[in-house]
């Protein structure tokens, strides 16, 4: 992996204690931006509402870093500063990972773009992470859809290694294979799989992500399983125990929209 994104290099604190403190959980159609769904926005405004509560909650812990995780080409952390586009879906709208920051740098994927448009939302008060004055940073972390067991679990760890206390805003789809006229068709496993999903994410059961099978996932095109699995494995590596809230659970286009709030008890 070179240029703006890099795996885990030998200063990071791998196999350190992760200060995981709270994650939230959010799909990624770049129809949750009104300037992409046009007259159909309203038929998403619940799901944004859903999403600006699970971000609010995250905020509201006070933490030193915002770790944006989501599916990409390859896996990795994305070097600030980093731009999104939301050009191939129509409306020429530009999202940054930090407001402010001083030029483009860096293609954010689709995932990273939804999730730096959801916390734009708020008043995060994000700086770039070398300020001197930043009392908060976003950094941005890809993972490639096909990635295995062992590459999840190293990034897992990485995640971690960003701040003193760390909050995980993680992107990511259900299956898209809810009915005849979902991007996948209709698959019979489909209903099953994302209910299995939805009770995962409300329980914070780690075991149950992090049992998702990838081949299957691959097939129901489920765009969230490895995000998901790295969340599953910082919060184990974090300790302790965790509580989790569904905020919200559907399926408007044939695709599975998760919203999820988890919480250190």
């Amino acid at each position: 992996m070179t240029g703006s994104a890099r795996r885990r290099t030998d200063d990071s604190r791998y196999g350190e204690r992760v200060p995981l403190v709270a994650a939230a959980v959010c799909p990624h159609p770049p129809l949750l931006v009104p300037e992409v769904a046009g007259s159909a926005a309203p038929e998403l405004d619940g799901l944004r509402a859903s999403c600006d509560v699970a971000v609010r909650r995250l905020l509201a812990v006070d933490p030193d870093t915002v770790v944006l995780l989501g599916t990409g080409p390859v896996t990795g952390l994305i070097d600030s500063p980093a731009t999104g586009s939301l050009q191939p879906w129509g409306v020429d709208l530009d999202v940054p990972l930090v407001p402010g920051q001083p030029d483009r740098g860096a293609v954010l994927p689709l995932s990273l773009t939804i999730g730096a448009w959801l916390l734009s939302r708020h008043d995060a008060r994000a700086h770039d992470a070398r300020a001197h004055d930043a009392r908060m940073s976003v950094t941005a972390v890809q993972v490639a859809a096909d990635a295995g067991p062992a590459e999840l679990a190293a990034l897992a760890d990485e995640v971690g290694a960003t701040g003193d206390r760390v909050a995980l805003l993680v992107l990511g789809d259900g299956s898209a294979c809810r009915g005849e006229k979902a991007p996948g068709y209709d698959d019979p496993r489909a209903s099953a799989y994302d209910k299995g999903v939805a009770t995962a994410l409300a329980e914070a059961d780690l075991d149950a992500l992090l049992g998702l099978d990838p081949v299957v996932s691959a097939e129901l095109k489920a765009a969230g399983r490895a995000p998901w699995q790295v969340l599953a494995g910082a919060a184990r590596a974090a300790g302790g125990g965790w509580r989790g809230e569904l905020l919200h659970d559907s399926a408007p286009y044939g695709v599975a929209y998760f919203v999820a709030s988890w919480e250190r008890m």
